[in-house]
């Protein structure tokens, strides 16, 4: 039975998302037994302290947030099995659970780039890991697709400005942006950051500033005004994995661990980035359509019957401002609905496709593996394996 210490923010949604899948680990191939170390006594007992209370407790492992200083030397010299949360920078002596922060930066600029939104924006911080990174895989796809990355560094306001409650260096800046604007952020915090400067500031969202955070941790995204669109980390399936890795390690099948990458799966759309940014009024029409209509059996005479446009004429704009086809936009939107109540309910496939107003299960079926490169099954099993 092993013994190991959490040295972990227990109230963040993604450090839980870790707790569920390192105990979902536990109670497979264990027992195991947990002790619960608040991260205060990071600050009051110092590293010396924990690894006084490990020695007495006789711990056989540490999963916890850890400062990237000389005090990791002192755990590697204890013969400690530890992984390392790398919420400020990755560690080079022991493993992190990491993330990849660079993927998630650019599935959020496609995300964007598909509701053809023209200008962007990063708010973040540059010194911490999953933040810079985060907002480089961001500017990379969003520079390849010909446009600029407008930045607000958290780290340059006044720490003694109220952000929230009279005009601040945010609030300007977000008066600054041309409109409308697609603003990723570094986490759902920040987001609700942007959220409640645009309201104090009577920024109008979505309609001036669509914003998108990363984590989903719905107690920030309901309690932004108005919900916040997030994107979704697989961090229970990372906590499963670390405690598989830590098991071996604390067995001694390997001597040398590795790095734990907790993946993006998908954006949650909530009424944060629910606009399309076009200066055309039919294709906004067309896109408003689509999207309040795609549980139903949405065809593209249906789409052509909300304008005042031939179907060729439609299409030809509909392809040049979005770069689909209509019936390849509304394929790809129904497919994303599919994937996302897939991994949130566990409805059979023929139960959603029938949400979704379809009654051909074989054809979404197909459609989805051309899209998304397997089965709805075996999608659902690869992002929900572990958990």
């Amino acid at each position: 039975m092993h013994k190991i210490i959490l040295l972990i923010d227990f109230s963040e949604e993604y450090s839980k998302s870790l707790l569920k899948g390192i105990t979902k680990y536990s109670r497979e191939h264990g027992p195991w037994v947990f002790c619960r170390m608040p991260l205060f006594h990071r600050e009051t007992m110092g590293i010396d302290g924990i690894l006084d209370w490990a020695r007495e407790w006789e711990a056989d492992g540490i999963v916890g947030q850890l400062y990237n200083d000389v005090s990791v030397e002192k755990i590697v010299q204890a013969g400690i099995p530890v992984i390392a949360q790398d919420f400020k920078e990755r560690f080079t002596d022991i493993p992190n659970i990491t993330g990849a922060y660079r993927e998630t930066g650019a599935m959020g600029a496609d995300y964007f780039l598909k509701k053809g939104f023209q200008h962007f924006a990063f708010y973040g911080f540059s010194n911490i890991v999953w933040s810079r990174e985060r907002a480089e895989g961001f500017e990379e796809r969003v520079t390849r697709a010909g446009y600029q990355v407008t930045y607000f560094e958290h780290e340059k306001a006044r720490s003694s400005e109220l952000w929230y409650y009279k005009p601040s260096s945010l609030s300007e800046w977000l008066a600054s942006l041309p409109k409308p604007i697609a603003i990723m952020t570094c986490d759902d915090r920040l987001g609700q950051h942007i959220t409640e400067a645009c309201r104090h500031s009577g920024i109008r969202i979505p309609e001036e500033v669509a914003v998108l955070g990363v984590d989903n941790d719905e107690m920030f995204c309901e309690l932004s005004d108005p919900p916040l669109s997030s994107i979704t980390l697989d961090a229970e399936k990372g906590g499963y994995d670390a405690a598989h890795l830590l098991d071996r390690l604390i067995r001694k099948e390997i001597t040398q661990g590795y790095d734990i990458v907790v993946e993006p799966t998908q954006v949650i759309t909530r009424q944060s980035t629910d606009i399309y940014a076009t200066p055309d009024e039919y294709i906004a029409v067309s896109l408003k359509y689509i999207h309040q209509n795609i549980d139903k059996n949405l065809q593209v005479d249906d789409v052509v019957k909300q304008v005042p446009l031939s179907r060729r004429s439609l299409e030809m704009r509909f392809q040049q401002v979005i770069g689909y086809p209509i019936y390849k936009y509304i394929q790809n939107l129904r497919i994303e609905k599919f994937a996302k109540k897939l991994l949130e309910t566990d409805q059979a496939v023929f139960e959603i496709a029938m949400d979704l107003g379809l009654n051909d299960t074989k054809n979404i079926a197909r459609q989805f593996k051309q899209i998304k490169g397997c089965t709805p099954l075996k999608y659902r099993h690869r992002y929900l394996a572990g958990k």
